[in-house]
Order: C-alpha cells, then structure tokens, then sequence
C-alpha cells in the first residue's frame, strides 16, 4: 500500500528547525481506516483459516474498532456482533453515527451493563455467547493481540528509514507495539497516552519484548474521551492550516502535545519527526452531538 506522508509547513516547525511529517493512515481505506485496518488485516486472515464465519467484538458508543469490525466484516463475508458497553444506548442507538454505521454493515449489537462488560473476558461471558452464534472468532476491545500488533509493525517503511522520531497515540497499545518493533536502531518511539496513567506499559513491554520507547503522559486531557474547548481549537486550527483532519480521542491529542513539546525545545534542531495518523475520524459526528450538550465548541467537518 501506499500510504502518503504529508509534510507539515506552520511557522513554529521553522523557528524550531524541526521537521514534522504525517502518515496518512487514515486515507487507507475509506471506512476502516488507520490502524484498524492493519490491526484486523491479519486476524481476518485466521479467522478463516480456522473456518470461523462470526466475528465478535467489543466496544464503546463511539468506537472505532466497532466500526471498523463490522466494516471490515461486510466487506469480507463474515457475520458480526458486537458487545457494547452501556444498556442505556439501546433505546437511543440508531441517532448514535457510529453504531448506525456498524447495524448498516449487518452488525448484531447487544448492550450490556457496565459490570457485565467488565467481565468481557471471562470464559463463562463468552461461552453464554456461544449459544446464540456458535463458536465464533474474538476481536478484543481495540482490536488488539500479536497478530493486531504483527498487522501495525507494517505501517512503517524502508523510506520512513530517514525520520530521527516516530510519534503515535496510545489506546490499547497495539500500534505502537507494532511500530516499536519495526522502528530502526537509531529512531525513537513516543507513545501519546490517550488514557489516564501509565497502566498499559506493561502490555506493551510484553508485546515487543522490552524495547526501548518512551511513553508521553501530559496529554491526555483528563482521560480517555476527555475533551476541552482547547483541544478542539487546536483540532479545527491544525485543519485550517494544514488541511488534515483530526478526531478527538487520539490523533488530536497526540499532534496537540507533539506541538506543545516542540515548544518545549524536547526536541533537538535537525529533528525529522514522523506522526502517525491513525484514523478514528468516523466518530466525529458523534463527539459533536455530545460537544453539543456540553456547550462546547465543534468540531469541523467540511
């Protein structure tokens, strides 16, 4: 695949002397974008060679990985469900764009209690499920495992060779597995923390055996989906400059703190730093309704 790298030109970069470039994973594929895409290319791949034909995942009200799992389900001939957390939704679920975009792929939403999604993971949750749908393959929440994180250690090329620094967000730690794994020798991973705390460092060193990386923890705004009147300034101001555009969950986080610590000096002059997008832009419509509620600017979708 070829993935564009977008340089970004704001006077900052150039008082600074630094470079930054964009990996536009997010032009991947028009509905399963970013690292979702490599995170399921190759469990897609297992699931049928083991000749399972139901795909179950799980998932919040705005998930990307849900999405993505129905999507990518429709488009390759499997059947799919999906867990999500909240039975409140299940009255008001059809105005929620992203699961409306998940039941208009053919996906099966269930909606569970907060305490019974936190048993997601227990055999006894998954085998009640097994008598409505056989035995089907797992995506976990996210979407990741070793063959999510084998699917993200291909975002990077031979031609990315030439960047001093690779930046990415963090959710459930996946992708920058995958990109700690194939980044060279001299290049530096940054993790961007989406969530609260620093939890997942120990996942993530189990995914990629201890190589070296940094996690960045300043900003994530509050915690995972907390979202200011800043960030979206940030988010409709980078668009507006730079024509690229970025949800609020993760890639706006991540760019927000790549600039702060750009003016922070972090970073040497001569720095060629690369940022990955990766997608997520499907849940912006949603995020909207809820700034809507809260008074809070929107964000720009034109």
């Amino acid at each position: 695949m070829n993935i564009p790298n977008q340089y970004v030109d704001v006077a900052l970069l150039q008082d600074k002397g630094v470079t930054l470039c964009i990996k536009r994973e997010d032009t991947i594929h028009p509905l399963i974008s970013g690292n979702k895409y490599r995170k399921l290319a190759y469990n897609l791949l297992e699931a049928q060679k083991m000749g399972r034909t139901t795909l179950l995942t799980f998932g919040g009200a705005f998930s990307n990985h849900i999405a993505a799992v129905a999507c990518a389900g429709h488009e390759k001939g499997f059947r799919t469900v999906g867990i999500i957390r909240g039975e409140e939704l299940e009255d008001t679920w059809p105005s929620n764009p992203t699961l409306s975009l998940a039941h208009k792929h053919g996906m099966q939403l269930h909606f569970v209690s907060r305490s019974r999604y936190r048993k997601k993971s227990e055999p006894s949750f998954l085998n009640a499920w097994k008598a409505h749908y056989g035995n089907f393959y797992v995506l976990p929440e996210g979407g990741t495992n070793t063959l999510a994180v084998k699917g993200c250690e291909e975002i990077l090329t031979e031609a990315d060779a030439k960047f001093d620094v690779i930046c990415c967000s963090v959710g459930t730690g996946g992708t920058v597995a995958g990109l700690i794994n194939s980044a060279k020798p001299h290049q530096q991973v940054l993790g961007f923390s989406a969530l609260k705390g620093d939890f997942l460092k120990e996942t993530i060193q189990k995914l990629t055996n201890g190589k070296p990386w940094q996690p960045i923890t300043d900003f994530h705004f509050g915690g995972y989906a907390k979202i200011d009147a800043d960030l979206v300034h940030f988010i409709n101001t980078f668009k507006k400059n730079t024509g690229i555009p970025l949800d609020p969950i993760y890639t706006g986080k991540l760019l927000f703190g790549i600039f702060e610590l750009i003016k922070q000096d972090f970073f040497s002059k001569g720095t060629q730093i690369l940022a990955i997008h990766t997608g997520g832009l499907q849940g912006i419509t949603g995020m909207n309704q809820v700034f809507k509620k809260k008074n809070l600017p929107l964000l720009d979708i034109g």
